[in-house]
């Protein structure tokens, strides 16, 4: 059944790396709203060393993620086989979020694919990676990756992400502080 790794094996990384979707869940300190957000596109997922991961973080539609982050910093990252043998890979971990006025967020960047869109990239420091069985998640098949989120992004210009990040991404919903005026500037950035 369920295992504990001390490390990201070369087993583990291959498993993350066929996935073609992850989950990031997070939650308050205390009351509140639980958050867990599906994640695709492969090139958003990078495994920097044997207990530390990242993952790009584009523009969305909340900021639950990087509010509760900033207030407590728990998280953890689930992958599921849903083709092959079964398998469920949790990280759980603590995670940093890095924006683009962060010392050595240019150096992450390059570790990403190219995505218009990008708010920052959050680190996480693993403390128990663990794996269980997924004797119950189903066989789905993978067609392809929706680029609706890429081309929403694209289509934007400078002042409506601007005006857009103002609105959705200063506070969670609970109104935990999430991005800042200053961190809400998109101007051209793309990974």
């Amino acid at each position: 059944m369920g295992k504990i790794y001390d490390k990201l094996n070369d087993r583990l990384r291959a498993f993350i790396g066929a996935q073609p979707v992850y989950f990031v869940a997070t939650a308050p300190e205390q009351g509140g709203h639980v958050n867990v957000s599906p994640k695709g596109y492969p090139d958003t997922f990078t495994i920097i060393d044997d207990t530390t991961v990242a993952y790009l973080d584009l523009d969305g539609s909340g900021v639950e993620t990087i509010a509760h982050l900033r207030q407590n910093g728990r998280i953890t990252i689930m992958f599921c086989a849903f083709s092959g043998p079964p398998k469920i890979l949790r990280l759980y971990g603590t995670g940093r979020v890095v924006v683009p006025e962060d010392l050595g967020f240019p150096e992450l960047l390059k570790r990403f694919g190219p995505h218009p869109g990008v708010r920052s990239i959050i680190v996480v420091d693993c403390d128990r990676i663990s794996d269980s069985c997924g004797y119950s998640v189903p066989f789905m098949t993978f067609d392809e990756d929706r680029t609706l989120l890429d081309e929403w992004a694209q289509r934007k210009d400078t002042q409506a992400k601007r005006a857009y990040r103002a609105k959705n991404n200063r506070e969670s919903i609970d109104g935990l502080p999430g991005l800042s005026a200053d961190e809400t500037d998109p101007a051209g950035l793309r990974s």
